[in-house]
């Protein structure tokens, strides 16, 4: 059983940054693959970002690359999205998940981030 936590969503301009942090309760947070996912208002959950369980690889959607980055201290049971450059259109509810394999099974319970125009 992974449970996970966000924090760092906020109010920003656009052209501004934010760092959200998503820390996991367990001891096997290593184990797992981890991915960011948002939903906008009227939206359906879209993937931003994932990460494999070393770090060592990472993957992000079309829509942010180059201006998101996500990334993972296991030391601290704790990934990280880096957010460059926001635009009003990123503007969502943002969850991070552990998967435990086949699909993502353990969700937090999301944390707002509007961008300003």
């Amino acid at each position: 059983q992974v449970q996970l936590v966000e924090f760092g969503g906020g109010l920003v301009q656009a052209g501004g940054s934010l760092r959200l942090s998503c820390v996991a309760s367990g001891r096997t947070f290593s184990r797992h693959e981890m991915g960011w996912f948002r939903q906008a208002p009227g939206k359906e959950r879209e993937f931003v970002a994932a990460i494999s369980w070393s770090g060592g690889s990472t993957y992000v959607a079309d829509s942010v690359k180059g201006r998101y980055t996500i990334s993972r201290d296991n030391a601290k049971n704790t990934v990280y999205l880096q957010m460059n450059s926001l635009k009003p259109e990123d503007t969502a509810v943002y969850y991070c998940a552990a998967s435990s394999g086949t699909q993502y099974d353990y969700w937090g319970q999301g944390t707002q981030v509007t961008v300003s125009s």
